[in-house]
């Protein structure tokens, strides 16, 4: 599974996409209900610069995008909203996210000017008077944006390092220049740059995986928050599950057809894998090691022993010369004997007698 795919999928579901912003817009107020989320097609078609004679399209896609439509003061308020997900840091976030925010105004611009032409044609709107500014535009003054709200939330371990704004991306310093841009910021959700009890403000599963990947290297704080958070871990959402193995991955061990996971027992058999494949190779590597200085131990007693065996045979060699020798000048078996220091039936045995 790829990173982006699990991210994606984790991300659209409605109930982790509004925990996102009830928390980044709302400090993790409840207010965005999950059912108040219609699905947007994530492909921004924009065509700002032309007609419907002669276009210039433009395309991007966003990760998730959601229109939020709610009652407000008597009246329907809407709002869209986009998760981009990140798995690795990326450090143009800022450029990316404010072209996806002026994708959607344009696509906003256009789409509104087509229903204008279209009503028009139709006879729809007879009696309005269309302004030489209206008309060149297709944008009436009446007319309004749908506010675009982007946030990324970043599934990785390490502390994001990059710019978090489009000034942050410049090396302009005169405030007479930047007095004049309009800046853009990266709204960032990070697990390393979170306390732990603002990831706390989360409702969703997104809580579990952030609180994960925030200590996946630490295997003491990995169990601290198991324990902490036993009964929210031992019913884990499978999507949230998913995102968790292959962002860290940690080797955990579930069922993919299940769609609830306890993640404290799924940890636990990966641990006890892991010990019992470190037992294996240390056995392996202690059999090779064994083997080897084995093999250096036999060599050098098998170096020593010939050794030995070869000074005796010398021995041996050289005091049969001495008695034939001895034996030829006259002496008797029993004087060679006790001169080169063998038992008489030895001598006896070498001089044939």
């Amino acid at each position: 599974m790829k990173a982006d795919t699990v991210t994606k999928d984790f991300m659209s579901d409605t109930s982790v996409f509004a925990d996102v912003f009830n928390y980044y817009v709302y400090g993790g107020e409840q207010v965005i209900l999950p059912e108040c989320l219609v699905e947007r097609d994530p492909g921004e078609i924009a065509l700002p610069y032309g007609s419907d004679e002669r276009t210039v399209p433009v395309q991007r896609f966003r990760d998730v995008q959601k229109l939020y439509a709610a009652m407000t003061d008597g009246k329907t308020e809407y709002v869209l909203y986009g998760v981009e997900n990140q798995s690795s840091i990326h450090y143009a976030m800022a450029v990316k996210n404010d072209l996806y925010d002026a994708l959607d105004y344009a696509a906003q611009v256009e789409e509104t000017a087509r229903s204008h032409r279209k009503d028009r044609k139709e006879g729809r709107i007879l009696g309005k008077k269309v302004s030489s500014g209206e008309f060149l535009g297709g944008f009436w003054k009446e007319d309004r944006l749908i506010p675009s709200v982007t946030v990324t939330v970043y599934f990785g371990a390490d502390e994001w390092d990059g710019p978090l704004s489009l000034f942050d991306m410049m090396d302009v310093t005169d405030a007479r220049i930047l007095s004049h841009m309009d800046n853009y910021h990266v709204r960032l959700i990070a697990p390393a740059l979170m306390p732990d009890e603002e990831i706390m403000k989360l409702q969703s599963n997104l809580r579990e995986v952030l609180l994960f990947i925030k200590y996946s290297k630490d295997k003491e704080k990995i169990d601290e928050i198991l324990k902490r958070n036993e009964g929210r871990f031992r019913d884990l959402e499978r999507r949230a599950a998913d995102v968790i193995e292959v962002v860290t991955n940690t080797g955990l061990k579930y069922d993919e057809k299940e769609m609830r996971v306890d993640m404290c027992q799924a940890i636990q058999e990966m641990r006890q894998e892991s010990e019992q494949i470190g037992e294996k190779r240390g056995k392996k590597i202690g059999e090779r090691i064994g083997e080897k200085r084995g093999k250096k131990i036999g060599e050098r007693i098998g170096e020593k022993r010939g050794k030995e065996i070869g000074e005796q045979q010398g021995e041996l060699k050289s005091a049969q010369r001495s008695a034939r020798s001895f034996y030829k000048m006259g002496l008797k078996v029993e004087q060679i004997a006790e001169g080169i220091g063998y038992d008489v039936e030895t001598v006896k045995e070498w001089l044939n007698l």
